[in-house]
């Protein structure tokens, strides 16, 4: 199945979803597959200031505790609570239910360096 073209891809498998100012962060599909089963995500607070090609949060399963980064510096306004309690929506829907943050940022020019869909899609078949 494609990849959602409605969002930049990093290769270290976070898409970002830029609505204005406001962009949802979360990881894919393909992460979320290759982490199997998803027990607890670890992310900042609303208020936090999130940078550009640092981590933002871990993300921890059966099979291994992730580091989860962002190509964009801004401040955090949302938070999927629902994680907290249900951390394994980020496995069954990951682009949908299970994003994870929402950032308000100055500068989005960092996403012009990301992957669309279809680039990710075929990083992720060469894989």
């Amino acid at each position: 199945m494609p990849v959602p073209n409605d969002r930049k891809y990093s290769q270290t498998h976070e898409w970002f979803k830029p609505e204005g100012d406001m962009v949802t962060v979360g990881i894919t599909q393909f992460a979320a597959d290759e982490l199997t089963d998803i027990t607890f995500v670890d992310l900042p607070k609303v208020g936090a200031q999130v940078t550009g090609g640092s981590h933002f949060g871990e993300i921890e399963s059966v099979k291994a505790t992730s580091e989860m980064y962002c190509a964009i510096s801004g401040q955090v306004t949302a938070v999927n609570g629902r994680l907290a309690d249900e951390p394994g929506l980020v496995n069954t829907d990951p682009c949908g239910a299970g994003w994870m943050l929402k950032i308000k940022c100055t500068d989005l020019s960092p996403l012009a360096n990301l992957l669309d869909g279809p680039a990710y899609d075929k990083m992720i078949s060469e894989h």
